[in-house]
């Protein structure tokens, strides 16, 4: 073996065996580094340090967390029982109550989790699996009673409720998507890549007047149309194959008008027998046509505000979320069973009526404002003469029955 060869391999050797052992120097020093951190949880974690502060002040405790204190308690109470911790000789189990101080930190500010992390004083890692562990036990545990599948006078009431508070009678629900923005996926090609140039799930949604989700659908392909992910979504399904029943047609209030009752979407959605969408602009030269859309706007609204709500509360919605598409799904689930949660135990504060002063229409000009025209209808979209029929005598009541 020739010396030149010899001095090469010692370099090498002398080289990998350098970076071998700086590579171990490092990975010990953020162990002692992480340990300090870690190890002073007690002390300046914010559960322990900044959590008992917090719930002597409400007006602070809800910007915190979003909700109250009672509510809080509410939801710890209910999902403490899914949870099997066991203390080892080594340490203790983060409790139920960190974990979901820590989860509902995280949907309400998108925090990462490494910021996260450091806050608590927990490690990334544990982090993670704390957040999407919780987050499909409070889906599991709070659907059954503050999301049920509705029934017949479920949706009897809502209507009830439409009709009081919007002025559109037989409505049991007005429906959109919302695109959730998320980190690229993994080898999905443009599955995810939406019409607004980023990556994204749909959440489907139907909300009732109160501004809660009556029913939710998510994890459509963000490349979808709202149209698309409504007929591939579950609650359509039940309401073709009829599982999910509607009321019995009945006389509109103060007319002989006879009409279904019905969910009311944007243009994105087909015209059905259950489901009312409203005119084109090129057909909207009618004032009666014109005035229907005012009224259908006006109560879809409803919709727009549950997400809106829901985006302000829980903020993790106006960024994309950084996880896998599975656990974005469990995210958004646990972040609409919560929005349902605040309402139905802070009425007074959550369920008041928001401006609707931007969406106005003046309808002696001839336009309606409140009309999204993004979207242009498909052929499949073509409405039976039936759902034509039914949409007619909707313009009739509103044109006899005129606020």
């Amino acid at each position: 073996m020739s010396s030149n060869l010899q001095k090469q391999l010692f370099l090498f050797e002398s080289t990998t065996l350098k970076y071998l052992l700086y590579k171990k120097y490092l990975k010990k020093r953020r162990s002692v580094v992480n340990s300090i951190i870690y190890k002073d949880r007690l002390v300046f974690g914010e559960f322990f340090h900044l959590y008992p502060q917090l719930r002597k002040n409400e007006t602070s405790f809800r910007s915190y967390t979003r909700m109250t204190t009672d509510t809080f308690d509410y939801i710890l109470k209910l999902i403490s029982p899914e949870f099997d911790l066991k203390t080892t000789n080594f340490q203790e189990p983060i409790s139920v109550e960190q974990r979901l101080l820590v989860t509902i930190r995280y949907l309400a500010t998108g925090l990462a989790f490494r910021q996260i992390a450091m806050s608590f004083r927990i490690s990334k890692s544990a982090v993670s699996s704390i957040v999407i562990e919780v987050c499909k036990v409070i889906w599991n545990t709070l659907k059954f009673k503050h999301m049920s599948t509705p029934s017949v006078d479920t949706f009897k009431s809502t209507a009830i409720e439409f009709h009081e508070k919007w002025n559109f009678p037989n409505c049991v629900g007005s429906i959109d998507g919302k695109h959730i923005r998320l980190r690229c996926p993994q080898n999905s090609g443009s599955m995810y890549f939406n019409y607004k140039q980023y990556h994204s799930i749909v959440l489907m949604a139907v909300a009732d007047a109160s501004y809660r989700f009556l029913m939710i659908d998510v994890g459509g392909y963000g490349k979808d149309s709202d149209g698309g992910v409504m007929v591939n979504s579950k609650f359509y399904q039940r309401i073709e194959n009829g599982s999910l029943k509607l009321p019995n047609e009945i006389k509109l209030p103060n007319s002989n008008v006879l009409a279904p009752f019905v969910f009311i979407g944007d243009e994105a959605f087909p015209l059905r027998n259950y489901l009312m969408r409203p005119f084109p602009r090129k057909q909207c030269q009618e004032n009666e046509k014109q005035y229907y859309n005012y009224r259908h706007a006006r109560a879809r609204m409803t919709i727009e505000c549950a997400f809106g709500i829901a985006s302000s509360k829980f903020r993790i919605l106006l960024k994309s979320i950084e996880t896998k598409v599975e656990n974005a799904d469990h995210i958004v689930k646990a972040i609409c069973i919560l929005h349902n949660t605040i309402i139905d135990l802070e009425k007074k504060s959550s369920t008041q009526h928001y401006a609707l002063d931007d969406y106005e229409t003046d309808i002696s000009k001839g336009h309606n404002q409140m009309i999204s025209l993004n979207y242009k209808g498909r052929a499949n979209n073509r409405a039976s003469s039936t759902a034509i029929n039914i949409r007619n005598r909707f313009v009739k009541y509103f044109k006899d029955n005129k606020i």
